[in-house]
């Protein structure tokens, strides 16, 4: 078999396009950094979970008193026995142990009717307005924007899953994407010849160069990484247990987070984590549906932060829990609603003040049969980017002003 030069790996692999993609990380690169370069104590880490569908708020924080909720939804709309009480108006889905335990230890801050102007009810339009933070057609995500702010640094931000959501893509550079499933680093001839090819020369274009990085990047798997791999993730010993083990479902979201809470444990040197869930697109049989998605999101926060509560990185995480629109106020036909508009957002960690914020949506003073907007989501993201990643808002929000006081400095 003919040995391939360099030039040619790059042209058949198309690594000369790897400055416009998103680095591709394992575990062991992000361990490798957290030994040689970890996060300083008291840095603060911002946790993005991302729920994909437009989950229905009026489900999640439940106007459980209100006579017009109860009269709008009758197939679907949930009973007191079937939710917990935050106040004497308001309560949580009934699913929701895990994040009422924290409400319960004011860690939880709920903004209400958080939305933008003149909403869309198309889940890829709406989703791309929450992610880049703009009604314009941007190629850039808020958060990748703030990369954009830093010094370069492939693992300042990272997202767990195979593709890089638009939320990291910034104009410069974009955060990272660590497979759930590993990279498989190559055996045998291929990677020797792999190796090789990973030699850099003085004589290398900077593409050439990054090519030959990136591949002596996933060789480079010191003796002192092997502790952190093998080692299991924080404890949540904290939580209730349950036949001998936490209480909380395994779901893909646990996977993700287990993840972030062993890498961030380590010391990894990420500022920014984005992980995500599914299925929130509740157009049928949603009281059964959403209820089980929010258990598992709430048991997988609950579980997460209880995690972290068990490391020196305590007071060092904030999360942030959000979908792309609301739902309908009316029930359907098929025990669901449909696309909506504005709903709850949650941000959660023992930096939050916890609490309502934002005016909570009048059922009785609907725009178009929908839910009224009542706080634009750039002001959580002005305060996520001023009091967490200690970034001047302007300098991915433009002139935005608006605030949301849900951070204890």
């Amino acid at each position: 078999m003919d040995t391939i030069s360099r030039r040619r790996f790059i042209q058949l692999t198309g690594a000369g396009a790897l400055a416009a993609v998103a680095p591709s990380l394992t575990i062991e690169d992000i361990a490798n950094a957290a030994i040689t370069r970890p996060l300083p104590l008291g840095t603060p880490i911002l946790v993005v979970v991302t729920l994909y569908g437009g989950n229905d708020g009026l489900s999640t924080v439940v106007p459980f008193q209100n006579s017009i909720y109860q009269s709008l939804r009758p197939q679907i709309a949930l009973s007191e026995s079937e939710v917990l009480p935050l106040d004497n108006e308001l309560a949580l889905n009934g699913s929701m142990t895990g994040i009422k335990s924290l409400w319960d230890r004011n860690q939880v801050a709920i903004i209400r009717g958080v939305g933008y102007p003149n909403p869309d009810r198309s889940h890829f339009s709406s989703m791309a307005i929450w992610q880049s933070a703009s009604r314009q057609a941007v190629r850039t995500g808020w958060l990748g924007r703030w990369v954009d702010t830093q010094n370069e640094d492939p693992l300042l931000a990272i997202s767990l899953g195979s593709v890089l959501p638009p939320l990291l893509a910034g104009n410069k550079r974009s955060g990272s994407v660590l497979p759930l499933g590993g990279l498989k680093i190559p055996t045998g001839n291929l990677a020797s010849d792999c190796k090789k090819l990973s030699l850099t020369s003085a004589s290398d274009s900077p593409l050439q160069a990054l090519a030959a990085r990136t591949l002596g990047n996933l060789f480079q798997i010191s003796d002192d990484i092997t502790p952190i791999l093998k080692a299991p993730a924080p404890p949540a010993s904290d939580l209730p247990t349950s036949i001998g083990g936490n209480a909380g479902s395994e779901t893909n979201l646990t996977q993700q987070l287990e993840i972030v809470a062993k890498l961030i444990a380590a010391g990894a040197p990420t500022r920014v984590w984005s992980v995500s869930l599914g299925g929130f697109d509740t157009h049928a049989d949603e009281k059964r549906a959403q209820s089980a998605l929010l258990g598992a999101v709430s048991n997988s926060l609950s579980r997460f932060l209880s995690q972290i509560r068990s490391t020196n990185r305590k007071s060092d995480v904030v999360v942030l829990a959000y979908s792309e629109f609301g739902r309908r106020v009316r029930g359907n036909a098929s025990q669901g609603t449909d696309h909506g508009t504005s709903g709850p957002v949650f941000v959660l960690g023992e930096k939050v003040k916890g609490g309502f914020y934002g005016e909570n949506p009048s059922l009785s003073a609907l725009v178009n049969d929908d839910l009224k907007v009542t706080t634009d989501f750039r002001d959580i993201y002005a305060t996520l980017l001023e009091k967490v990643l200690g970034t001047a808002p302007e300098r991915v929000l433009g002139t935005w002003q608006g605030r949301t006081p849900f951070i204890v400095v």
